[in-house]
Parts: structure tokens; C-alpha cells; sequence
């Protein structure tokens, strides 16, 4: 089993090239290690560039990153993106190379044996529930949406990251498709320890996933604590309407409620 890293946002500001306005307009979070945290709010909160200032795939032009107390500008970048697991919506399964090619490519970069490499893949696949014998040697195009997605997040944890970053990943899959895949991918970090950033605009797949939900609007930290928090007690107007535009939310708001 892997030990989760731990993060801390301190402070941390984002602003794209040419842009006047912050993307991220200084936040402060600590993330504990191993531990599921959903990212949610709506189109243009920020929540996608958050996300990706933790591998700097979005510029941090103020604050720090601190990664089990390292700061994430002291790191080589393509080293330390190596190491995070990274999953998108797109998926971004290359398509000219095998199911286990694919699952194969952080560990390949890393220079593991070919056997370590062939055994890891293996492992993967089973842990996401496609039998290698079958899987390992399809191509991209011969999978369905939820088999792309899990082969996704199969290649996300290949070569046992410590942090595991999701970008609705699940966004473009139908609904009884993706709850199967939400539940499975909360098994699997849990399995495996993986400290586990996810965004959302769904509030009830953040609500499923979360050990703690980090609601954002307009760059900032509206509210962030455990779902049972988030439901029973909303901070703000914005969070209350936010969690109430679902019937099944509502639902489970009132029964948070009564057990708080």
C-alpha cells in the first residue's frame, strides 16, 4: 500500500498570461494524506486551475505549494509531474499503442525492468476490473467509454504516485456507468492510499467521493469541510443553493441534518 503525500496551499494565486483577473485568487488548504478531496463549483470557479497548479500545469504566481513540506518550486517540473497521477475527462489514451502500452508509460519513463513493468500492468488492469488476458493488447479504439476510463485510471496509478489528480474524469460517461466508476475508484485509492484530488460540477458525485468537499467561487474557498459539514451546515447562500438544486442532495441534506 502506498502512504498518500500530504499538501498544503498557502496562499496560492494563479493568473494565466494576458489575463487581468486571477484565476485562483489566493487559497489556503491543507490536504491530509490519503485522504479523498473533491474540488466542485461551477464553470469558471477555478477549480480546474487549482487542480493543476499542484503539478504546475497552471502557473502559480503567488503563494506556494508544499508537497510532505516541500515546495513544489524547488522541484524539477517534469520530474515531479512524473510522479502525480494525472487523469482527465479526455482520457488522452494514445492511440497507436496497446491498452498495456498505454498503462505502461510513467513506469516505461522510469526505466523499471521489463518485467516489473509487465507485472505492474497486469496488476492495474485487475485492480480496475479488465481481465489482461483480454485487455492488455486492444487498442484505444476498441474500448468502450467506461474500459477507456478505467484503463485512464489504471495508467494514472502505474507507477504507485503518491498524490492522484482528476479532472472530471468521469463528465462524458452515462450515469449508470459513472456511479459503477465512482464506486470503484473509491475502493481503489482507498486500497492503495493514494491522496486524491478530484473536480467536479456534479455535486452529488463530490458528495459520494469526498472524505472532505472544497467548494469554490470566483477563485476562492467558499466553504470546505466533510460532506456531512457541506450539507448540514452551508455557509453561505451560494453553498445552501449549491447543494440544494438536487432532489437526491436534498434528500440527503435533511438526513444529515437529522444525524447532526
Amino acid at each position: 500500500m502506498n502512504h498518500g503525500a500530504s499538501i498544503t496551499f498557502a496562499g496560492v494565486r494563479s493568473r494565466y498570461p494576458g489575463s487581468e483577473i486571477d484565476a485562483v485568487g489566493g487559497v489556503d488548504l491543507t490536504v491530509d494524506a490519503g485522504s479523498f478531496i473533491t474540488f466542485v463549483g461551477p464553470s469558471g470557479c477555478g477549480k480546474t486551475t487549482l487542480l493543476r497548479t499542484v503539478n504546475r500545469l497552471a502557473p502559480i504566481t503567488g503563494g506556494r505549494i508544499e508537497i510532505d513540506g516541500i515546495d513544489t518550486a524547488t522541484l524539477d517540473p517534469v520530474a515531479m509531474r512524473r510522479s502525480i497521477g494525472y487523469a482527465i475527462q479526455a482520457i488522452g489514451l494514445f492511440p497507436h499503442m496497446s491498452v498495456g502500452e498505454n498503462v505502461a508509460v510513467v513506469p516505461t519513463l522510469a526505466r523499471w525492468t521489463r518485467s516489473e513493468i509487465s507485472s505492474r500492468v497486469d496488476e492495474m488492469l485487475e485492480l480496475v476490473r479488465l481481465d489482461p488476458a483480454r485487455y492488455r493488447n486492444r487498442r484505444p479504439s476498441q474500448l468502450s467509454g467506461g474500459e477507456a476510463q478505467r484503463v485512464g485510471v489504471a495508467r494514472a496509478l502505474a507507477a504507485r504516485p503518491r498524490t492522484l489528480l482528476m479532472d472530471e474524469p468521469f463528465g462524458a460517461l452515462d450515469a449508470i456507468v459513472r456511479r459503477e466508476l465512482q464506486a470503484e475508484l473509491k475502493q481503489i485509492v482507498a486500497s492503495v492510499g493514494t491522496t486524491t484530488l478530484f473536480v467536479t460540477h456534479d455535486v452529488g458525485e463530490s458528495l459520494r467521493l469526498a472524505d472532505r468537499i472544497v467548494v469554490l467561487k470566483d477563485g476562492t474557498i467558499e466553504q470546505s469541510g466533510t460532506p456531512l459539514e457541506i450539507l448540514a451546515h452551508p455557509r453561505t447562500p451560494f453553498v445552501r443553493e449549491l447543494f440544494a438544486e438536487d432532489p437526491a442532495v436534498a434528500r440527503l441534506r435533511d438526513a444529515a441534518r437529522t444525524n447532526a
